[in-house]
C-alpha cells in the first residue's frame, strides 16, 4: 500500500477544474464537506486569503461584512474567502465586485455548509462558477495504480491491463481510513483511522445544530447516521429509516427525520445516488428512488464501528461499504471528464450499481463486486441492460465494467471489463 509520508500538498484531480474555472469566471465557489481539502486546494492558487473563522478576527470580519463588505474583498487576486457563508453578505459583494472589475479569477469562495438563501441574494449566474469537491479517491491518495483510465474507456481504449497493489485487508483499511487528506498523509495507520470518527463526532455534537441554528438531539443524530449506515448502498426511504429508529425512540416523527436528513445534506455529509433515466425498448417502469450514500464510506464504517478486522469477518457489510467506496471514486473520476453517476433499477428487478453518463450523451455501466465469485453474474447483468436500452434513441454503452476488489484488470470474452478499483483513475 502506498502511504503519503510527508505534509506536502496532495494534488487533487479537481485542481485542473479549479484553474480552468478561474480563467473562465470572475469567481469560483468550492463546496463540499469540511476536512475534504477545499481550503488547501484554494490556497495553492490564491494570492491573498481571508479566513472568516479565524478566532482572532472572526467577530470583526462579520461586523465588517454587515457594514461595508467591500473592505474584506481588498487584496491580491485571486482572493480566497474561506467559509464565506459565515457572513452571507459577502455573496452579493463578490458578485458586485466581479461586475465592477470586469476581470476573471478575482475570488475563490469555499463553503462547508449550504447557506440559507435570503430574498436579496443574487444567484451569481454568469459571475460565480460552482464546483463540488469531495474526499480523495484512491488514485489521489496513491492507493490506485491508475493503469485503467475511465476517460480512456469512454474513448474506446483496447488491450488495457492492470494489476492492483491492494490486498483485501488493505482495501478494508483504506475504506475505514477514508479519503480525508489528513488521514491520507498520516504514516501511522492507527492515527489515520481516527480521522473519520473525529469527523463524525464533530457532525453529531456541533455541526448539525449550527447548520441552521436549530438545536438537534445528538442521540437522534447518531441513531439516524447509524440507520443510514445500515442501509448504505440501498434505496431505503425515509420511512424505512424512521421505522428502524423508532424501536429505540417512540416519540420520533417523520418530520424530525426529514429535518435531520436535510441538515446532513446541507453539510455535504449525505450524497445520495440518483436514479438513471434511460430510453428502453419496452415500457418497463424504471424505479426513481435514490440510493443512500455518504460523501465518504468511512463515515458509515465509523458509525457502525466496522473496523478493518470486523469487515473481514462480515463480508456482507464489507460488500455494501465497498460499493459506496466505488461510488465515491467514480464520482470524482466522472466529474473530471464532465460526467455524472447514477444507478439503475427497473420494475423487473434488473439493477445496475452505477451508470456513468457524460455531458455529450456517452454512457457506461458498472457493477460492483468485492470478490471474484460473482463476476460472471455481474457481467450477465450488464449485458441484460445493454439489450433493453433503446439504442435508436440513445447511444450504445461505451463500456460495461465489473469494478472489483480483486487483483487483475482484463477484458472478458463477452467484452465486459473487469477492473480492480485500485487500478482505476479518471
Amino acid at each position: 500500500m502506498v502511504m503519503q509520508m510527508n505534509n506536502d500538498y496532495l494534488k487533487r484531480i479537481s485542481d485542473e477544474k479549479l484553474a480552468l474555472l478561474l480563467r473562465a469566471k470572475g469567481a469560483v465557489l468550492i463546496e463540499g464537506p469540511k476536512w475534504c481539502g477545499k481550503t488547501r486546494s484554494a490556497e495553492e492558487l490564491a494570492e491573498s486569503v481571508l479566513y472568516m473563522q479565524d478566532p482572532d478576527t472572526s467577530k470583526e470580519n462579520i461586523l465588517t461584512a454587515q457594514v461595508k463588505p467591500s473592505l474584506l474583498l481588498e487584496g491580491k487576486t485571486p482572493r480566497l474567502l474561506d467559509e464565506w457563508q459565515v457572513a452571507p453578505e459577502l455573496w452579493n459583494a463578490v458578485r458586485f465586485a466581479v461586475d465592477k472589475r470586469r476581470a476573471k479569477g478575482q475570488f475563490i469562495l469555499t463553503g462547508s455548509v449550504v447557506p440559507t438563501k435570503t430574498d436579496d441574494m443574487h444567484t451569481g449566474t454568469g459571475r460565480i462558477a460552482r464546483m463540488k469537491m469531495r474526499t480523495m479517491s484512491l488514485y489521489e491518495t496513491g492507493d490506485s495504480t491508475g493503469e485503467i483510465s475511465l476517460g480512456a474507456l469512454f474513448d474506446g481504449a483496447k488491450n488495457i491491463e492492470g494489476q492492483s497493489n491492494l490486498t483485501i485487508d488493505e482495501i478494508a483499511f483504506v475504506l475505514n481510513r477514508g479519503g480525508w487528506p489528513e488521514a491520507a498523509k498520516e504514516s501511522d495507520e492507527k492515527v489515520a483511522l481516527t480521522v473519520a470518527a473525529d469527523y463524525l463526532e464533530a457532525v453529531i455534537n456541533e455541526d448539525i445544530s449550527n447548520v441552521d441554528d436549530v438545536e438537534k438531539n445528538p442521540d437522534r443524530v447518531r441513531a439516524l447516521i447509524r440507520s443510514i449506515s445500515r442501509n448504505i448502498s440501498s434505496e431505503a426511504r425515509a420511512t424505512t429509516i424512521l421505522n428502524d429508529m423508532i424501536a429505540n425512540d417512540e416519540a420520533l416523527s417523520r418530520a424530525t427525520v426529514d429535518q435531520y436528513i436535510d441538515a446532513l445534506k446541507k453539510l455535504f455529509v449525505i450524497e445520495d445516488l440518483p436514479a438513471w433515466s434511460a430510453k428502453l425498448r419496452s415500457r418497463t417502469a424504471i424505479r426513481t428512488t435514490a440510493k443512500r450514500h455518504f460523501v465518504d464510506p468511512s463515515i458509515a464504517a465509523a458509525a457502525l464501528r466496522a473496523t478493518p478486522k470486523r469487515l473481514l469477518s462480515d463480508l456482507k457489510t464489507f460488500g455494501f461499504l465497498f460499493e459506496s467506496l466505488c461510488i465515491r471514486d467514480l464520482r470524482v473520476y466522472a466529474e473530471s471528464i464532465d460526467g455524472s453517476v447514477f444507478h439503475y433499477r427497473d420494475k423487473s428487478g434488473l439493477e445496475v450499481d452505477a451508470i456513468i453518463q457524460l455531458a455529450d450523451g456517452r454512457w457506461g455501466a458498472v457493477e460492483v463486486k468485492l470478490g471474484a465469485g460473482e463476476i460472471e453474474d455481474a457481467a450477465a447483468n450488464l449485458l441484460k441492460l445493454q439489450q433493453i436500452v433503446n439504442t435508436e434513441k440513445m447511444n450504445k454503452p461505451s463500456f460495461l465494467m465489473v469494478l472489483t476488489g480483486t487483483k487483475y484488470a482484463f477484458q472478458m470474452k463477452n467484452s465486459v471489463w473487469v477492473v480492480p478499483l485500485a487500478c482505476l483513475k479518471n
